[in-house]
């Protein structure tokens, strides 16, 4: 289903985000180069998109001072410090679940180290987001999560969840189903949801839209 760009962009700026293009996901790092200034404190959450877009390999060779989670060999002790030093950072960088043209972004987490740090902490926000997750409303969102991204992401994870066996949210099959609704597993990543409006600081958070579809 194909979404108004022009409506959501102009959306997100009238709730205080800043919005970037990127025609293809190899001009998403020069956006980056011009956004993040040498010597900055940078972190990511979770994300293909990054992978896809080159972005990891860009943050560990140029002059940052990167906060690595995919280091090799992090122990869990190791993990909480990186997960707590990520809101210290100038630039805090991921993607998004979905996106709408009201201007609202929508994200669901496991351990929700990633949507607490796009709600406080990092000075700055940057997610890199792929214009096929523009969807009209937040019910559409939360669809696109229940259908998408949680089952994807729980095959790439191998988590034991219904979703990825069956490629869909088992709430799906309730004649009514809720936003919070789903399985019952112990490594079910569907924990806690996270809505961002309005917000009143301004451009703290920004998006570099990408024209061609990377990430889940």
């Amino acid at each position: 289903m194909t979404h108004d760009l022009a409506l959501t962009i102009k959306n997100l700026n009238r709730n205080g985000i800043a919005t970037f293009y990127a025609d293809k996901k190899t001009d998403v790092i020069p956006v980056l180069k011009k956004m993040i200034a040498e010597g900055s404190k940078v972190a990511v959450g979770g994300s293909m998109t990054l992978f896809e877009c080159g972005v990891i390999d860009f943050l560990r060779k140029e002059n940052y001072e990167f906060i690595d989670r995919y280091e090799e060999d992090l122990d869990p002790e190791d993990i909480r410090k990186i997960y707590m030093d990520s809101y210290d950072v100038d630039f805090y960088l991921t993607s998004c679940n979905a996106v709408t043209e009201n201007g609202e972004l929508y994200n669901v987490d496991g351990r929700s180290n990633r949507v607490s740090a796009i709600a406080h902490g990092p000075k700055s926000v940057v997610m890199v987001v792929s214009v096929n997750k523009i969807v009209k409303n937040l019910d559409e969102a939360i669809l696109r999560v229940k259908k998408i991204a949680a089952p994807r992401n729980c095959v790439r994870l191998n988590c034991k969840t219904y979703c990825k066996e069956n490629g869909a949210c088992v709430s799906l099959q309730m004649q009514f189903s809720d936003m919070t609704d789903g399985c019952a597993s112990e490594e079910r990543i569907c924990c806690n949801y996270l809505v961002s409006a309005k917000q009143r600081q301004k451009d703290r958070i920004k998006i570099i839209f990408v024209g061609e579809k990377v990430g889940y």
